[in-house]
């Protein structure tokens, strides 16, 4: 055999083994073309799952911002009067002050009836416009004691009204739109058989 003889049996061969070979790392190929746009695919499907969670999530969050803004701007809206409505509770008590001095007085003559009848007059109309903004005076003389909305400064014995009830105000209380702007300041009645306080201590 020649040298051109020997060269062409080798490439043959070559030839031989490269077609036997092809089909099989064509099946490779394929399978991997295949496993890639599948698990993109899924990957995709992942991502995309995890951005419709992160909407929903900032789509509640957004809901809960807006609600917050709405109850403080309500808040806002029915209290802002509160400071104000405390400046004025003075003048309130004041006008209520000097119309109950001058009771027992009504034989001192005309001056104090017609100012008696000027201060009961202001003190109404001081009531009524307080009342067009929902100010409600708190006076629970025979209610039952509320911590909630009373100041109870002292605890008296009073056979005639029940226990733990209101039998004088000394300062009346004030909500604004349901809300305690002041507590009564009120006596309240003991228990006859409740145990004795030591005030001292």
């Amino acid at each position: 055999m020649s040298a051109d003889e020997n060269r062409n049996e080798q490439v043959e061969e070559e030839l031989k083994d490269t077609a036997e070979a092809s089909p099989e790392e064509e099946t490779a190929t394929e399978d991997s073309a295949e496993a890639g746009p599948e698990s993109e695919i899924e990957a995709l499907k992942a991502q995309a799952q995890e951005f419709q969670e992160q909407m929903l999530r900032s789509q509640a969050e957004m809901q809960n911002v807006r609600r917050r803004a709405e109850i403080d701007v309500e808040k806002a809206h029915k209290f802002a009067l509160e400071k104000f409505v405390k400046e004025l509770l003075p003048v309130a008590d004041s006008l209520e002050k000097a119309v109950e001095s001058t009771e027992g007085h009504e034989n001192a003559g005309e001056l104090v009836a017609s100012i008696r009848e000027g201060v009961e007059m202001t003190l109404n109309l001081f009531m009524g416009s307080l009342g067009k903004f929902n100010v409600v005076q708190l006076n629970p003389v025979g209610e039952p004691f509320d911590p909630q909305q009373h100041e109870a400064m002292s605890m008296v014995p009073a056979p005639d009204a029940e226990p733990n009830s209101v039998v004088a105000v000394v300062q009346k209380g004030y909500t604004l739109n349901d809300r305690l702007v002041r507590p009564a300041m009120v006596v309240v009645a003991k228990a006859e058989d409740a145990p004795k306080i030591d005030e001292q201590a």
